[in-house]
């Protein structure tokens, strides 16, 4: 202890319950002191700072983050019970603002906040975790009696907190969160009261610990205090416990009904007195079937006040999103004046759903007209996914919408004006990417950061955008990023924490491969993305670009070559050459350790956004170490292999384990598309060793299809005296008429070196 003592080793914990306080304590130890504005005082200033959009990323999980090196070194970790995320956000804001305040240079605190929710914060220079504390304890008690009969007082109570202490102490299959060790109940005490209790213990201890800690304190107001008082808040740095007369609350308590005595047996109901009045069969017949006959009133009056408030919560949507849009519904005469009837002079660019124009409405105000394409594919749902979406969105790093119009078959989002177009017309232009010095790029990386993770918790909806890219981010005049094109984005419920689609849509270069191969979208397939931005704006080239990997001519793209640099010690040779070598060496080194740890196969090993920004903040965090990305690159005899399996005509079916492999499903449902054939076809170009670069893609079309479009680029890129020539198929802009957009399922496409 002495030895964990001299190391000045800071940890957090962070708990939220579902609770409602109306109290606000501050708890500082005195076994320590730090100096204020030295190491230890900044590494906690940065943790707390981020713990709110933290808590509200875990959706219950146990979170743990490391800060600093010893003796200055942070360990965090938080977790949420079920309580309204914002609610959560803010108590935890409050408690790390209260502790600063309170506890300016004491290496040990904690601190239970009230407000719509309760949460715990905790520092300290010791490591806690998983060791069960009883002191220091405190609590705040209600003076007055909590009913005039104390004795049913006692029995109801007695027989509620006993079975609570059960519930809250038995592990659940959801180790590491606050539901592990949580119970909220509520008994019946009278006509008129009811007793409302909370117990909760740090998920990190033992069932037995947790058992442990509740008792003592349950006894300590049942024996030493305060019985059959009207209230109390107890707590420990272990656990939580909380009695009232009244719902304090938002959480859901379950109804706890005191065990009754079995009734007493009439000796003489077994008597049927000259057969007399009903048998028990014809009084039990009744009784089953007035009670199944209840609950069969019951149900039908659940059934029916769910569709009418499911309905109502529709109308009331609907009426919302019109409401707040309709003060900025543009006429379409008015856009096509602003646009000098979209004049191709005007015009800004062209993206996968339609054109975009510059616009200058008759105020003055210079505005981005994004007009639908007809054929684009994008109907009503993707529209209004995008008007009403964004509209109540408001950050500086994502593009503003200004209105919309909706006339006829004219569908057009008004936007702010971003001077300086998008990201790629720098990036990717060899004339203009010296323009991005790094202070620039890596401005541009934590600003994409901050938009993502603005959209993921910040805001008042969860929504994932699924199509970020670089492309899609706007630059303004002062090259600040603005993210852009929603009309991919999805809005996650309060639980939700994975969405499904048998419609793949976007650009798969960017796609994460749960993604790609089964169409799950979450936080992390953002994640997966924007690791892959990270790498193009340091690099300058795009993901698609192909590399030659080793000497036998094994190729990659851009997340395998910054793998194999990263791994062989050289990860700067990935800079692009027009920024040149500079003073940030080492912080190019670890965005490109962070944009690796973006691209995990296994989305459970991509860090949060919050945690990303943590990183990008902070040189003393210390960065897990990447594993070996998807779909990395092997030896060419192991894809002779693979190509010799055959996987023309049967690709729902396949799967493939090598790494080389990179798998994007496009199937519909009869038929073939011969254009895309034949565009494959054209993608074999052999390099000045006979290696061949073949793309082999297979796509059954819809039968509503009429047409199909698409787009297709071959890049060469020269590397000293190695000639490597890459073809990319680019399949972004696929388009289709008809009335179904296509719906794009996994199938294989191969790229074989």
């Amino acid at each position: 202890m002495k030895l964990m003592s001299l190391c000045s080793i800071l940890c957090f914990v962070l708990i939220s319950f579902g609770a409602n306080a109306s109290f606000s304590e501050e708890t500082c130890s005195n076994n320590g002191f730090f100096t204020p504005n030295g190491t230890y005082d900044a590494n906690r200033h940065l943790i707390l700072s981020y713990l709110p959009s933290n808590v509200t990323a875990q959706k219950g999980l146990f979170y743990n983050v490391s800060i600093g090196q010893e003796p200055n070194r942070i360990y965090a970790g938080m977790c949420i019970p079920g309580s309204d995320m914002a609610d959560c956000s803010t108590c935890i804001k409050s408690a790390s603002d209260a502790l600063i305040q309170s506890c300016p240079n004491q290496k040990e605190a904690y601190s239970w906040p009230g407000g719509p929710t309760l949460c715990y914060v905790r520092y300290s220079n010791i490591s806690f975790l998983r060791s069960l504390e009883l002191i220091p304890a405190s609590s705040n008690l209600n003076g007055a009696n909590a009913t005039s009969d104390l004795t049913q007082f006692t029995e109801i109570w007695e027989d509620l907190y006993v079975r609570m202490v059960d519930a809250a102490s038995t592990s659940k299959s959801t180790p590491s969160s606050s539901d592990n060790y949580y119970t909220a109940n509520i008994a019946v005490l009278n006509p008129y009261q009811n007793i409302y209790a909370l117990l909760q213990c740090t998920p990190d201890l033992s069932s037995g610990d947790c058992r442990t800690c509740l008792r003592e304190s349950v006894s300590y107001y049942n024996r030493q205090c305060c019985n059959k008082r009207q209230g109390i808040r107890f707590r420990r740095p272990s656990c939580y416990f909380r009695m009232e007369m009244y719902a304090f609350s938002k959480a859901s308590f379950v109804s706890f009904t005191a065990a009754s005595p079995p009734p007493a047996v009439d000796q003489t109901s077994n008597i049927n007195t000259d057969n007399k009045g009903l048998s028990a069969g014809v009084i039990m017949a009744i009784t089953v079937a007035t009670v199944v006959g209840v609950l069969i009133l019951l149900v039908l009056g659940c059934v029916f006040r769910r569709r009418r408030n499911s309905y109502q919560r529709a109308l009331n949507e609907t009426d919302n999103d019109i409401s707040i849009t309709h003060s900025s519904q543009y006429d379409f005469k008015t856009i096509e004046s602003a646009t000098n009837n979209f004049s191709r002079s005007n015009k800004l660019g062209e993206g996968g759903f339609g054109e975009v124009y510059k616009g200058t409405l008759s105020n003055g105000t210079e505005v981005a007209v994004k007009r639908l394409s007809k054929m684009s594919g994008q109907g009503t749902r993707e529209f209004r996914n995008e008007a009403v979406l964004v509209s109540k969105l408001q950050h500086r790093n994502l593009v503003r919408l200004l209105g919309f119009c909706l006339e006829g078959e004219e569908k057009i989002l008004i936007y702010e004006f971003v001077p300086n177009k998008s990201l790629d017309y720098f990036l990717f232009d060899p004339e203009k990417q010296g323009q991005l010095d790094w202070t620039q790029r890596y401005n541009i990386i934590c600003g994409i950061s901050r938009g993502i993770l603005y959209l993921h918790q910040d805001s008042r909806l969860t929504i994932i955008h699924r199509d970020l890219k670089a492309s899609n981010i706007l630059l303004d005049a002062d090259m600040n990023p603005k993210i852009s094109d929603f009309g991919l984005c999805t809005i996650f419920g309060k639980d939700q924490s994975q969405g499904n689609t048998n419609r793949i849509a976007g650009t798969y270069a960017y796609m994460s491969p749960e993604y790609a191969l089964q169409g799950q979208f979450s936080m992390k397939s953002d994640v997966y993305s924007f690791g892959v931005l990270i790498l193009e704006i340091i690099s300058g080239k795009k993901n698609s670009s192909v590399y030659q990997m080793d000497e036998t001519s094994t190729a990659g793209n851009l997340v395998n070559n910054a793998w194999r640099l990263w791994r062989n010690g050289s990860p700067l040779e990935l800079l692009d050459p027009a920024i040149g070598r500079n003073n940030q060496n080492n912080e190019v080194t670890r965005c490109i350790h962070i944009a690796l740890l973006c691209v995990q196969d296994n989305p459970d090993d991509r860090p949060m956004l919050s945690t990303i920004i943590l990183m990008l903040s902070s040189n003393t965090i210390t960065l897990a170490v990447p594993q070996l990305p998807s779909f990395f690159p092997r030896s060419r005899p192991e894809f002779e292999q693979v190509k010799s399996l055959g996987f023309s005509r049967s690709t729902s079916n396949v799967s493939l384990s090598n790494d080389k492999e990179m798998v994007l499903r496009k199937s519909t449902h009869n038929g073939t598309a011969p254009e895309l054939k034949r565009l494959a076809s054209k993608i074999v170009t052999p390099t000045a060793d006979d290696t061949i670069l073949e793309s082999y893609v297979t796509v059954r079309t819809k039968g509503v299809a009429k047409s199909l479009s698409f787009s297709h680029e071959v890049v060469q890129d020269l590397n000293g005296d190695d000639q490597m020539i890459g073809a990319l198929n680019d399949m972004d802009n696929i388009e289709q008429q008809g009335d179904d957009m296509m719906e794009f399922e996994p199938i294989v496409m191969m790229m074989i070196f």
